[in-house]
This record gives structure tokens, C-alpha cells and sequence, in this order.
């Protein structure tokens, strides 16, 4: 059955301007109307009716693939809808009437075993503790309103994702980029104010729509997993 879950307006974070494109100059730049509202910020609010049913267990052990479709700009009204279906649950982020989805996550209950990380172009692992844009309150602040992730101290699923597109940001795009798919699997909570390594290969690169990068993820918190992805940008948007 589907259900209506959650609305929310969709809008930019601070640190977000730190991508052109997440600004109306940089979007306008690269041929959009006015700002893209960061795809890490789509996913936190594609999270919340999963999180609002799962609670700690999914963010434990669960995870899922989004997958941004087109762009979701400031200010747009999203309704977040979602439909039980075989193996977990589709989330899809609609803008007002729409029927089209913008963005979808394919939610699954548990993520299992870390698979290895691939061969390829490793980057410099870095640590960074899990606290301010990259701890509980990343969903608050974008608009995202379960109180669990303050309650119980833990960090909110979209810090993954964007512990992916800092190194993305820093050592792999050129100018404006833009994410578009990531498959993210929990292994365990991480709490606020720990310390945790992250380590990434580029896997692939490839043209289609701009220059691409397939990245591998790994973060860990004292040397045990947290959270894998797999993690892919135009890391050029002005390629196009």
C-alpha cells in the first residue's frame, strides 16, 4: 500500500555553498534555473519515513540505494512517498502535484557483511570527528524533524553520504559537481563526537551526461565499520 508519508520545503545547507551549483550563480552557471538543493540533503529527508518505522535498527544494520532522477531545487515542496515491496521499501521525493519522482531510495532492512573495497585510485584516508554538519543535527537543520537522532546521541544517515562527497569535493571534482547515486550500508551506530577514518578508492571514471567518478567508501569508528558505500558524481558539471 502506499501512504503518504512527510512533506517538507527542501532547502540548502550553509556549507553547501561551498559547490557552485548549490547556489542560484553556480546552478545558473551550468544551465539550471536557481539552486539544486545538495543530493545529501535529499536522501536525509528520503531517510526519515524509514527511520520514522525502523528506528535504530535500520540505521544499525540497514541501508538502501538513492538515486537522484532530476534536480530538486530550493524552496521546492517535496511529499515523500512511501510503497512496501519486496525485499524493503521504495521512498520516492515528489515536488508538489508531481507524479514523477525526483529522487528514490530502494530501503533494505539489513546490509549484511562489508564487501571489500575494489581496486583502483586510493585517496588519502582522513579522520573527522562525527559532530557538527557531520553528526545529529545534519536533518534538523535541513528540515528533517525526528528527534531520535538527539535523543539516543547517534548519527543521522545522511553524514555518510556526505562524508563521501567531502572527498568527492576535496580531491576529486572540478569546480561544480553533482551527486547522483550512492548504495550506503549500515554495520553498526555511530555516535555523536567520536572519531572516524575514512578511507575511499576511485573505482571508475566515465563520461555519460559530464565526467563521472564511481567512488568506494569506508568508514570506520576505531577500526571497525560503520558504513560502506558506493558513491557516484559528475565530478564537472560544467561538462554537461
Amino acid at each position: 500500500m502506499t501512504a503518504e508519508r512527510w512533506a517538507v520545503r527542501a532547502q540548502n545547507l550553509p556549507e553547501h555553498a561551498r559547490n557552485p551549483i548549490h547556489t542560484d550563480a553556480g546552478a545558473q552557471a551550468a544551465g539550471f534555473p536557481r539552486a539544486l538543493v545538495a543530493g545529501v540533503t535529499t536522501y536525509a529527508y528520503l531517510t526519515h519515513p524509514v527511520v520514522a518505522d525502523a528506528g535504530l535498527q535500520w540505521l544499525a544494520h540497514g541501508g538502501g540505494e538513492v538515486r537522484f532522477r532530476s534536480p530538486v531545487f530550493e524552496h521546492d515542496d517535496l511529499r515523500l512517498v512511501a510503497t512496501e515491496e519486496a525485499g524493503g521499501t521504495l521512498i520516492e521525493a515528489r515536488v508538489g502535484d508531481e507524479e514523477r519522482a525526483r529522487a528514490t531510495l530502494h530501503a533494505f532492512a539489513a546490509s549484511g557483511e562489508p564487501s571489500p573495497m575494489r581496486s583502483g585510485e586510493a585517496l588519502r584516508t582522513r579522520e573527522i570527528r562525527l559532530e557538527g554538519e557531520f553528526g545529529d543535527e545534519y536533518g534538523s537543520r535541513a528540515g528533517d524533524d525526528l528527534s531520535l537522532y538527539a535523543l539516543e546521541g547517534v548519527v543521522h544517515p545522511a553524514v555518510w553520504p556526505a562524508l563521501a562527497n567531502h572527498l568527492v569535493h576535496v580531491d576529486v571534482a572540478r569546480g561544480a559537481w553533482i551527486h547522483t547515486r550512492s548504495v550506503i550500508r549500515h554495520h553498526a551506530l555511530a555516535r555523536v563526537g567520536v572519531i572516524a577514518q575514512v578511507h575511499a578508492v576511485v573505482v571508475e571514471r566515465f563520461h555519460r551526461s559530464g565526467e563521472r567518478a564511481v567512488l568506494d567508501v569506508r568508514i570506520e569508528v576505531d577500526g571497525q565499520p560503520v558504513a560502506t558505500l558506493e558513491h557516484e558524481a559528475i565530478i564537472d558539471a560544467g561538462t554537461r
